[in-house]
């Protein structure tokens, strides 16, 4: 089977892409830049004005976008922000804009990915993430950003698709005619909260049913599944889980920082023994704890110093 990145450099039909940074995407990105340093209420912006790669070669219509939240006072770091849902659905206020709020509050710049549900269709949501992340970066300077202090965060099918990013990436093709397309796509840090990142034994069966259809071949559900995947070039990653998850096993988390170690990768889990999926209603000692351990780790990795 092909491995994702052969998958997604299949070339697109399209005829009007290199119109993407000079029509309705410029203009949008250029206001959200001007807003930079006045604390300006979010803007919302178009991940594929022109049309959405599904992966084939083909395009559809979408409603695919990020949010971008300026902090005041930016320290250089951003990190696009994947809401969980099981791939059928986006919990975009408490795991997506809340999230990017309290990100702001730390001088980080948040970057809320709402993206194409699958349907089966399994590289699409990939497809959108690796967008955000090059679009963020290719933005660093406008958007006073260091553009290797890129991270992705993600809860619960959310965070499989941050690990998936965070697996499967690029350098960027030279060759494409759109600007956006021709940037790296890695990210520099992964935050995980309550993911799901296996496809085989310990997944969340929505999210897998979703993503991948039901009964997917063995080769697929290898290729989606994170742990599997971890080369030397993975990016640092905190993970965070509680012990009494009973919808997503922290066994997902688990097996994932013993892959992330057994290469060397740099990386942090903090279980909580208690909160269950959801930690409690993302509020209260717990939620409050992986938040205080997530900032500390970040700092200690050298990823939201100013210098």
């Amino acid at each position: 089977m092909k491995t994702v990145n052969e998958m997604l450099n299949s070339p697109l039909k399209t005829s009007g892409i290199t119109a993407t940074l000079t029509g309705l995407c410029a203009a949008l990105l250029l206001l959200a830049a001007s807003a930079v340093g006045q604390a300006a209420d979010p803007l919302p912006l178009p991940l594929w004005p022109e049309g959405a790669p599904l992966g084939n070669g083909q395009t559809e219509t979408n409603t695919a976008r990020i949010t971008v939240h300026h902090p005041e006072y930016p320290n250089g770091t951003a990190i696009v922000i994947c809401p969980g849902g099981g791939y059928g659905g986006l919990v975009t206020g408490a795991e997506g804009h809340g999230i990017a709020r309290w990100l702001n509050g730390q001088g980080i710049t948040g970057v809320v990915l709402e993206y194409r549900l699958p349907k089966g269709r399994y590289l699409v949501p990939l497809l959108d993430a690796q967008r955000a992340i090059r679009t963020t970066r290719a933005q660093s300077k406008a958007w006073n950003l260091k553009p290797n202090r890129i991270g992705i965060m993600g809860f619960s099918a959310g965070g499989h698709l941050a690990a998936t990013a965070g697996t499967h990436f690029d350098a960027g093709d030279a060759a494409a005619t759109d600007p956006i397309q021709r940037i790296n796509c890695r990210p520099d840090f992964m935050i995980l909260v309550y993911p799901v990142i296996s496809m085989g034994t310990n997944t969340h069966g929505g999210s897998r049913a979703n993503l991948l259809g039901v009964n997917p071949p063995p080769a697929l559900v290898k290729l989606f599944s994170n742990e599997l995947q971890i080369t030397q070039r993975t990016p640092p990653a905190f993970l965070t889980h509680a012990k009494d998850d009973t919808v997503v096993t922290p066994d997902n988390s688990r097996n994932f920082l013993a892959a992330l170690q057994a290469k060397g990768i740099p990386s942090q889990y903090l279980e909580l023994p208690s909160g269950g999926h959801g930690l409690n209603g993302y509020k209260g000692p717990m939620w409050d704890s992986w938040q205080t351990n997530a900032l500390k780790w970040m700092k200690q990795e050298k990823l939201t110093a100013e210098n």
